[in-house]
C-alpha cells in the first residue's frame, strides 16, 4: 500500500521553461515529476529519488524545499493503491532549478513522452490542480 504522503518537483530554468512528463496510466496526462514517499523516507529523499527515477537528472541543477504543502482528494482512480479509508494525500512542493533545457531519460514504465514548455503553457496542460499551483507559485517566485 502507498503512504499518503508524495513529492511534486518543478523542473525549470530560468528563462522560464518548465519540464512536463506525459503520463501514460491510469490516463494519460502531462505532469511534472512526482511520486509518493517510502515508507520512512523523508520527503527530500523522496524527491532526489523521484526526479532521478523519472528523468534520470541527478547533479545537473539545483534542489529545493518550497516549504509548501498541499493536501488533496485522492483520485478515485487511485484509491485501491492505499490502505483502506485513506482519501487524502500530503503533497510536498519542491523546484529543480538547472541551466538550460536538456535531453532527459523519462520512465517508459510511467511516461510517454516529455516537453520543455513555457510556464504559461505548462500551466494550461497539466491535469492536477496542485501542480498549477505550483507553476504560479515558481511564476511569481521568477518575476520578483
Amino acid at each position: 500500500m502507498r503512504r499518503p504522503e508524495s513529492v511534486l518537483v518543478v523542473v525549470h530554468t530560468d528563462e522560464p521553461k518548465v519540464l512536463l512528463l506525459k503520463r501514460k496510466d491510469p490516463f494519460s496526462y502531462w505532469q511534472s515529476v512526482t511520486g509518493s514517499l517510502d515508507d520512512g523516507e523523508s520527503h527530500a529523499d523522496a524527491a532526489k529519488r523521484e526526479l532521478f527515477e523519472e528523468t534520470g537528472l541527478t547533479v545537473e541543477g539545483i534542489l529545493v524545499d518550497q516549504e509548501v504543502r498541499r493536501v488533496f482528494e485522492i483520485d478515485p482512480r487511485w484509491l485501491s493503491r492505499y490502505s483502506v479509508g485513506v482519501t487524502k494525500n500530503i503533497e510536498y512542493e519542491w523546484h529543480y532549478r538547472v541551466d538550460t533545457t536538456m535531453d532527459i531519460t523519462v520512465n517508459s514504465k510511467e511516461h510517454i513522452d516529455w516537453c520543455w514548455v513555457s510556464i504559461e503553457k505548462a500551466t494550461e496542460l497539466v491535469w492536477s490542480w496542485t501542480n498549477r499551483e505550483a507553476l504560479k507559485r515558481l511564476r511569481a517566485s521568477l518575476a520578483s
